[in-house]
């Protein structure tokens, strides 16, 4: 049985109404994602969250009582809740209550299936816990002063505070070690040019690798579908690579998942090319791209080459020829040099727009593929020439 949610963002003056509503769809994704049915979704403007219920008073009461009224299961907040909010819209709604990093870390929980992502996602859960214990403990707070009225909540809380960094420190010691022999691994295979798959969650990085590779790496239309990196040996006309499938981007992701996965990138740091996937069906593609940029910078990688591969044309309806042109194009009438006319192609100097799923203009990236990372084996090894 599915659980139903209600999801809440708000609009300030950095957040804008089409934003949120791109975030709330995105959130809807997620906790469809998460096994969830979103029943209905409420927005406020406001300068700032409210300190104690992160809504005003208004907005409280009228979700309160669309809460009661329609069986509600729990509440999703776009954006991240403090100890002291967590614990009032608990108390106030009754029901079960989650933030956006809160909602991610049980779907990387799910996904999980290494000991390394499984290392990673509960790091990630306990840095994310740590600041919210007060809220646990709540019942075991002293509720007046005077002798037998000390309660041990404080010293509780103190308590698990330190069972918690203990357990962090352990499994940082844990990553250590794992990322090692991730270290060891890579070092084997360094004779290789390697080429990693990057983009945002659900833009079909696993599909295309399955096709590139013909492999069988698991893909869905979920987010999140891939946390392992999965790399795979491949041949072009005699020219062999390495092909690393990385974990997707999303606007939002929790500062611990970050840190913790960080690890995971290594893949990215250390490859001698980048293909940048994008959904060029989702309307929210532009943002998609700014957001894997801004990561791919803050990893100390925006100098390796990148080839930019608009996936999924065949879901996609119409084409901006023009930044003020709206005029739409049917799938039909689509071909590669028209989309090659198109400002996205402009814009990038390496663009290829292909369908993973049925594999369009298929050939054409291969081709294109083959050029660059012969270019890098010429450069890496000049006298290996016959091989190409």
């Amino acid at each position: 049985m599915h659980e139903r949610a209600v999801l809440i963002g708000l609009i300030t003056p950095e957040v804008t109404e089409d934003l949120v509503s791109e975030y709330l769809l995105e959130l809807d994704f997620l906790a469809r994602t998460a096994g969830a049915i979103t029943v209905k979704q409420f927005t406020q403007k406001l300068p700032n969250p409210d300190n104690k219920t992160f809504l005003g008073k208004g907005k409280t009461e009228q979700v309160r009582e669309f809460v009661e009224e329609n069986e509600i299961d729990m509440i999703i907040f776009d954006d991240d809740l403090s100890a002291s909010q967590l614990r009032n819209v608990e108390r106030i709604y009754k029901c079960k209550i989650l933030d956006r990093s809160n909602l991610i870390l049980d779907i990387f929980a799910s996904r999980a299936k290494t000991a390394k992502a499984r290392t990673q996602v509960e790091l990630a859960q306990y840095q994310y816990l740590l600041p919210r214990l007060t809220r646990m403990w709540t019942h075991l707070e002293r509720q007046k002063g005077g002798i037998g009225m000390r309660g041990p909540g404080e010293t509780q809380i103190e308590t698990d505070r330190r069972i918690i960094k203990d357990k962090i420190s352990l499994l940082k010691k844990k990553m250590v070690k794992i990322d090692k022999q991730g270290f060891t691994q890579r070092q084997r295979r360094e004779h290789l040019i390697r080429v990693a798959l990057v983009g945002y969650t659900n833009a079909g990085k696993s599909t295309l690798m399955n096709s590139l590779s013909k492999s069988d790496i698991f893909a869905e239309n979920k987010l999140f579908a891939t946390l392992d990196t999965t790399v795979r040996k491949v041949v072009f006309q005699n020219l062999p690579f390495l092909l690393a499938d990385t974990v997707g981007f999303i606007r939002k992701l929790p500062h611990q998942l970050v840190e913790s996965f960080k690890s995971t990138l290594d893949e990215v740091r250390e490859s001698d090319l980048l293909l940048h996937v994008v959904d060029i069906s989702n309307n929210s593609f532009e943002d998609h791209i700014q957001v894997v940029e801004k990561t791919i910078a803050e990893i100390g990688s925006s100098h390796i080459p990148s080839l930019i591969v608009f996936n999924k044309i065949d879901q996609y309806t119409y084409i901006l020829k023009e930044e003020d042109d709206l005029t739409p194009i049917t799938n039909e009438n689509l071909s590669l040099e028209d989309l090659k006319k198109t400002w996205m192609a402009r814009s990038n100097n390496d663009a290829i727009f292909i369908s993973a799923l049925n594999k369009t203009h298929f050939e054409e990236l291969r081709s294109l593929l083959y050029e660059r990372i012969k270019e890098l084996h010429i450069k890496r090894y000049p006298y290996n020439n016959f091989l190409y």
